[in-house]
């Protein structure tokens, strides 16, 4: 089990910018993809972006492209996700997680196929 801690939400006017940061410990980080999921008040827990073990494939979720940037630092156990242009509509709590292959499938944006979840952190954007 790899222990997560999401930070660096708050927040933020609309067109704002944000980092995320998931800190990873007690674990193995470097060889599992990450995912960044957000969960709104009343709704399901969506993917937002994924990124492999080192970086050479990413994925976004289509209402974020262009505006958001995952990155990792596999030498720092961390996890990142740069959110710019923030819209109303990106207000959730915003979760990391570990998935649960090392390898990446054509599951990586179904949150059942991670399995170790950071506690979240609040990210509100106001208009």
């Amino acid at each position: 089990q790899v222990q997560l801690v999401e930070s660096g939400g708050g927040l933020v006017q609309a067109g704002g910018s944000l980092r995320l940061s998931c800190a990873a410990s007690r674990g193995t980080f470097s060889v599992y993809p990450m995912g960044w999921f957000r969960q709104a008040p009343g709704k399901e827990r969506e993917f937002v972006s994924a990124i492999s073990y080192n970086g050479g494939a990413i994925y976004y979720q289509d209402s974020v492209k262009g505006r958001f940037t995952i990155s990792r630092d596999n030498a720092q156990n961390t996890l990142y996700l740069q959110m710019n242009s923030l819209k109303a509509e990106d207000t959730a709590v915003y979760y990391c997680a570990r998935y649960r292959n090392t390898g990446i499938t054509t599951s990586i944006k179904n949150p059942r196929e991670y399995d170790n979840w950071g506690q979240g952190t609040q990210v509100t954007v106001s208009l």
